[in-house]
């Protein structure tokens, strides 16, 4: 009994140690990178769109970002007026200039790329809570030849929401996210530190249900660009220039 007794009080040491991990790094990366983050970002990159391991189409994109939580994506050529805003807590969709549905839906990766830098560090974790990371879950291991946190499981095996860091630079380098019966994963690349003021992939691959579906190749980025008002306005969506 004796020893049953010790071996739980062990096991309850181990739980807590993970419980404390996890939300100790996301804490520490909040205080690292609050207040010295660009506050807005755009560029430009080649998407190139797979099916079935066969690339479906290639296009060249345009997107804005201001944080926190305003984003702005065109589809090939602007002057096609094809693209979509996403503002708080809606996205809204563009063809041929014109505003066609606009629906309740976050964009959680700009959040996660440096949105959350923006919000209070309680704000920040309850919102990370609520994408559903579960801050008492984190472990490290290696993960193309460099040293990483997991936060939000415990072992690679979890079919969790998942976020890995690269502990040496403290960025993003893969998402995993299980919804509906289906997984996401999001694999960032080619890291650059722009101006001090933060970082930014370069390469992005998703992949649903392990197959890849999209890549997203960076290049022309700019940290703190002056975007004007219009550039997230959905009443004058063809007005912007950035």
């Amino acid at each position: 009994m004796k020893n049953i007794i010790c071996l739980s009080i062990f096991s309850l040491s181990i739980v807590v140690g993970q419980a404390q991990s996890g939300l100790k790094f996301m804490e520490k990366l909040h205080k690292r990178f609050a207040g010295n983050w660009m506050s807005t970002f755009s560029f430009q990159q080649n998407t190139t769109v797979f099916k079935n391991d066969s690339i479906l189409r290639k296009e060249l994109w345009k997107e804005a970002i201001q944080y926190p939580d305003k984003f702005r994506m065109d589809f090939g050529d602007k002057q096609n007026g094809n693209g979509m805003l996403f503002l708080g807590d809606s996205a809204h969709r563009f063809s041929k200039g014109k505003l066609v549905r606009s629906t309740k839906q976050e964009n959680d990766l700009i959040f996660l790329l440096g949105g959350m830098y923006f919000y209070t560090k309680d704000s920040a974790i309850a919102k990370l809570a609520a994408l559903g990371y579960d801050l008492s879950k984190s472990f490290k291991t290696n993960w193309q030849g460099k040293a990483v946190v997991v936060v939000g499981a415990t072992t690679v095996n979890d079919k969790t929401n998942q976020l890995w860091f690269d502990t040496k630079r403290k960025v993003l380098v893969r998402m995993f996210k299980y919804e509906n019966n289906s997984k996401e994963e999001v694999q960032f690349a080619g890291h650059t530190k722009l101006n001090g003021k933060g970082w930014t992939e370069t390469l992005v691959k998703i992949f649903i249900n392990d197959a890849l579906i999209q890549q997203e190749d960076y290049f022309n980025m700019r940290a703190n660009p002056k975007l004007s008002a219009e550039v997230f306005d959905t009443g004058r969506f063809n007005e912007a220039v950035y």
